[in-house]
């Protein structure tokens, strides 16, 4: 373990994350390689009386990988891939990021659903649910889990048990800091993907559109919708795609799409590993964002009338809304098997507040707030704890809904009693959670 102070060579780097409106300055920050410095780690914020964050990717938008004054447990040095193809599993250090793990896979011809931006942390996304393109065909992220090693709060090392791995498909990182992860791995060859991106002369008669597209999808098709600008400034609506099926089939899953004459049109053939790159470039590092999101049960008229308003109303060129289409896998794969309480979800939105300029904070985080209070009579299904900010219990709660919320506080109880890592979009444990 290396342990890096205010001044030290290292510490800024250490210390940033995804989102440029954190700013926080931790007192030290251990960077870690095995099991046993993250447990150094752990006795070391409890001698010196310190916060405790963990920092996988630090992709995070609440920006929980980093604590102002306390003690950073930072997982970069855990970024190892290991791949059995035979047996179709692959195991992941938990400061891996998802461009390590499918770089690793894919030399096997293999997958696991996960993140789109490559710099994302394979463990937050995980523990949150993960939405990626594969999930018509494999469902979530943590779907895909099927194996986990973890220091508790108090030290100890375990292999996650049946309920522990039920409590990681989701309920983030509650429970201890997870240093080993096992997924299912899928052969998963070329894919078709890319943006196609259309005018905003119509918006509603797309949305209406995009809503019956998406209704007839095969699994093998991701499509999710962005109303944003271009480059011009001007106001566009992008599908973000992606076919990973036959290629032969894929001229006619586009043909729709296609028939309505796009102004930009990328989709194209790619490896798997340039695919789940393809985004980056719109989701960079060091703009400030503010997030409002929720899952949606189907995307009405009224919805439509909301989202367009939104749209119109955008403070930043910079701000975009968007639209996760799920289906398939996601919506087959038995609900109690996982801590995630949007599975029944047609829709997962987000309003996502993004500028550059610390004083238009106010008139950008007003608008999200704004938006996601018009949108209110229109949301169901739960919400994508990935895409929370710093949060209030109840909401939490409705989040995962009370049966799952209530399992999850007994298994914190059960690894983080006195609730040390709580830093995150926090379960309290069940004896205090209504105190």
């Amino acid at each position: 373990m290396r342990l890096v102070r205010p001044g030290d060579a290292g510490y800024d780097e250490g210390r940033r994350v995804f989102n440029g409106m954190i700013d926080r300055r931790p007192a030290l920050i251990a960077i870690c390689e095995t099991a046993d410095d993250v447990r150094r780690a752990l006795e070391r914020a409890a001698s010196d009386g310190l916060p405790v964050s963990v920092r996988g990717g630090g992709h995070n938008v609440a920006g929980n990988g980093v604590c102002e004054g306390g003690l950073v447990i930072h997982l970069g040095g855990m970024r190892g891939v290991r791949v059995d193809a035979a047996s179709r599993l692959a195991w992941a250090g938990g400061g891996a990021t998802w461009g390590d793990f499918d770089a690793a896979t894919q030399a096997h011809g293999l997958a696991t659903p996960g993140g789109i931006v490559s710099s994302t942390g394979l463990a937050g996304l995980t523990l949150g649910g993960g939405i990626g393109v594969l999930r018509g065909k494999h469902g979530l992220t943590c779907d895909n889990l099927v194996g986990a090693e973890m220091v508790t709060a108090g030290g100890d090392l375990v292999t996650a048990d049946a309920e522990l791995l039920w409590a990681l498909r989701g309920g983030g990182g509650n429970f201890g800091v997870v240093t080993s992860f096992e997924f299912v791995v899928y052969p998963q060859g070329e894919v078709v993907a890319g943006p196609v991106e259309f005018a905003y002369d119509d918006p509603r008669g797309f949305l209406r559109f995009y809503r019956e597209y998406c209704a007839g999808l095969p699994d093998e098709m991701s499509c999710d919708l962005l109303l944003r600008s271009g480059a011009d400034g001007e106001p566009r609506i992008t599908l973000l795609t992606c076919w990973t099926g036959d290629l032969d089939r894929a001229p006619a899953v586009y043909a729709a799409l296609r028939a309505r004459n796009p102004i930009n049109d990328a989709a194209v053939r790619r490896s798997y590993v340039e695919a789940q790159r393809t985004y980056d470039a719109i989701s960079p590092w060091g703009q400030r964002n503010y997030w409002k999101s929720n899952g949606m049960a189907e995307l009405s008229d009224g919805a439509i009338e909301v989202l367009v308003a939104s749209c119109d109303g955008r403070r930043s060129p910079l701000a975009q809304i968007q639209l996760e289409h799920l289906h398939g896998q996601v919506h087959r794969t038995d609900p109690a098997s996982a801590a995630v309480g949007f599975h029944g979800a047609t829709y997962n939105l987000l309003f996502n507040a993004k500028w550059l300029d610390p004083a238009a904070d106010a008139e950008n985080l007003a608008w999200a707030r704004d938006s996601f209070a018009a949108i209110q009579p229109h949301l169901a299904g739960g919400a994508y704890v990935n895409y929370l900010l710093a949060e209030p219990e109840e909401r939490i709660r409705a989040a995962y809904g009370p049966e799952i919320y209530d399992r999850l506080a007994r298994v914190k109880a059960r690894y983080d009693p006195h609730n040390i890592l709580r830093l995150n979009q926090n379960i309290r444990p069940a004896e205090s959670a209504h105190a």
